[in-house]
């Protein structure tokens, strides 16, 4: 069995009759290619777990607007009677097949083609959740006609055997999450551009897509508007070009076509640019494969194929090129900082988690804030229960003064001071904690800004996501006990909202009112005013929230009021020191301020034992460090 780079690189120098040949044989090929930062909306800025099948067997349910509907437990349109339904697992009591079966051919991509089109994604076993959760909102959404690749063989296992349509690349990639950047991760994109080599000459079009993208609505009726175009791409493009339903305006697109969504027809000029920017990667293993994409593509912008399409010629004048909307195939800014769909009134067809900080992590986190990734039972029932709280912001700190620096880190220092006291009482009642809603008055972004990309439509205020200022990678990371004390587990601020929350965790509800001791029914005891709201005094030591809440254990969310003047402190010193050093690791920085090398501020969870704290970026070398 020979590897993709021999067989494609034989290819290229292959008279057609064997082209034919080698895209019959050719092995599969997988990746998650997943952290695709680009330019931002001029044309020369360049910023640069094993989980059981039962848990997919969801109801049919429906959130913010995004139908949710099960079909897995029903039979999903397939071509041939042969063909096992997707989510149909094979019986526990057969063999595994031969790898050999897993190879990519055109016989088998007939098999799951609907109406001639093919849709695919690939990956490593590190990026199974994100692949599953993928399959279930296509399935969801009726679309059966998918593929996955696997370039690894435990997830190809792993995928069989939750009966999900899968072949095998065999790239013998490490199962390991490979990290933005690293020569792994170019080594995934590469594969991506041999597989739309592979699937081409088969004659059917494909829908390459990310595992770090999730599909809200069918977008193959969007696709089948522009029968013309022989590719359709989806871009990094965050100043709207238009406010409805039609293709971008290709004039005022000046940021990078993003490949982690796009469209295929097997047409001789989209092949022709297939076999060009495969050779340009092979050839120069320092190219980045977008890069390379735009670069050709780019040769020639214009003209407009019509006057009503918005496909225009591109690459060798020849292609007609389209591309997809950014309020409907949203990246990570539009959706989730602009949230363009909302202000269009528009559903959006897909996301991806594009635009954020803290590697494939941070990526999963957004989409659990958007409640559109899918978990299994025991993400919604954490032992030990969960801790929430009410924040208060007043208006001042929201809206009043200008949208600068020091009214941008004056809510995100007040926001976090109560986040800090939660977290020590989640640590004291060994709860996880549920985070509230953050807000931003300035956006963050690699480069300088003034706070908010000019042209952008960034309310501010705006909800952004947890990103944007907490390491969410180095919350969720198994820190040393021994170093950073207990782990504190956390949940997004929207779990409490989400669908798949069970009943009994919903219905087993305690509310803490903070309370000045001596009042009226407020003392530190378990005694409740009535069932389901207990009164507690402001600022209670470690001692007492131990001895009061050990009467709710069995209680599954308990929820403050407010996390002010709430907690006096660790009793334990020793304890403290390393809850201080694990805090302080979970806060990252702002960026960039404009004209000033280095632009970025360092987040400081203990800003106020700092008198005349600052937000000012480092002014030497020696001082750009964070404030462990």
């Amino acid at each position: 069995m020979r590897g993709w780079r021999n067989a494609v690189q034989e290819t290229a120098a292959s008279k057609p009759l064997f082209l034919t040949i080698y895209a019959t044989v050719i092995l599969g090929t997988v990746v998650s290619s997943f952290y695709v930062f680009s330019a931002i909306y001029s044309p020369t800025a360049s910023p640069t777990r094993s989980i059981s099948s039962s848990w997919l067997l969801a109801p049919p349910l429906s959130q913010n607007g995004v139908s949710l509907s099960s079909n897995i437990s029903q039979p999903s349109q397939h071509r041939s009677n042969k063909l096992r339904p997707i989510w149909e697992a094979p019986s526990r009591t057969s063999k595994m097949p031969r790898l050999k079966s897993f190879r990519l051919t055109k016989e088998l991509v007939a098999q799951r083609a609907k109406d001639n089109v093919i849709i695919v994604t690939f990956g490593n076993f590190a990026f199974m959740d994100f692949i599953l959760t993928w399959v279930k909102h296509l399935t969801d959404l009726g679309v059966s006609n998918l593929l996955v690749g696997a370039m690894d063989t435990k997830l190809l296992k792993a995928l069989y055997w939750k009966g999900i349509p899968v072949f095998d690349m065999g790239s013998h990639i490490s199962t390991d999450d490979v990290g933005w950047g690293s020569p792994i991760f170019h080594k995934m994109g590469r594969q991506k551009v041999l597989l739309i080599n592979a699937i081409l000459p088969f004659g059917f079009e494909l829908l390459m897509c990310d595992t770090d993208m999730v599909w809200l609505k069918n977008p193959l009726p969007y696709l089948a508007r522009y029968p013309d175009a022989d590719i359709l791409t989806s871009s990094d493009q965050v100043v709207p070009t238009v406010v409805d339903d039609r293709l971008a305006d290709w004039k005022q697109v000046g940021a990078a076509y993003n490949i982690g969504i796009f469209h295929w027809r097997p047409t001789p000029p989209a092949k022709k640019l297939a076999k060009e920017w495969i050779d340009m990667l092979l050839a120069d293993d320092r190219i980045w494969d977008q890069n390379g994409f735009n670069e050709l593509v780019r040769r020639q912008t214009g003209p407009a194929f019509d006057d009503e399409s918005g496909i225009f010629y591109s690459y060798d004048g020849n292609l007609k090129l389209g591309i997809l909307p950014e309020s409907l195939f949203c990246s990570g800014h539009t959706y989730f900082v602009q949230a363009l769909h909302q202000q269009f009134r528009l559903q959006p067809y897909a996301l991806h988690t594009t635009f954020q900080y803290a590697g494939t992590e941070g990526k999963r986190h957004r989409l659990r804030e958007a409640m559109v990734f899918f978990d299994p039972p025991e993400y919604y029932d954490a032992p030990g229960g969960f801790l929430s709280f009410r924040p208060s912001i007043s208006k001042s700190l929201l809206l009043d003064g200008e949208h600068n620096l020091e009214s941008h880190f004056s809510l995100i220092n007040y926001q976090m001071r109560q986040i800090r006291s939660a977290l020590a009482i989640a640590s004291v009642l060994n709860r996880t904690l549920v985070l509230p809603p953050l807000w931003c008055r300035l956006d963050r972004l690699w480069f300088p800004h003034p706070g908010a990309l000019l042209g952008s439509l960034t309310r501010q205020p705006f909800l952004c996501p947890l990103d944007h200022v907490f390491e969410v990678n180095v919350m969720l990371r198994d820190l040393p006990a021994e170093e950073f004390g207990p782990a504190i587990n956390i949940r997004e601020y929207s779990f409490l909202n989400n669908p798949f929350l069970p009943q009994r965790v919903r219905e087993s509800w305690l509310d803490v009112q903070l309370c000045q001791e001596g009042t009226e029914d407020c003392h530190a005891s378990s005694n409740t005013s009535r069932p389901g709201l207990l009164r507690f005094p402001k600022r209670s030591s470690e001692e007492t929230l131990k001895k009061v809440f050990s009467s709710f254990k069995d209680v599954k969310v308990i929820q403050f009021s407010s996390m002010q003047d709430t907690f006096l402190g660790f009793t334990d010193k020793t304890r403290e020191e390393k809850f201080r050093k694990r805090v302080k690791q979970y806060v990252g920085i702002w960026c960039c301020v404009e004209n000033h090398i280095p632009g970025h501020i360092y987040y400081d969870m203990y800003w106020d034992e700092k008198p005349g704290w600052k937000p000012i970026p480092p002014k030497t070398p020696e001082d750009d460090h964070p404030p462990f």
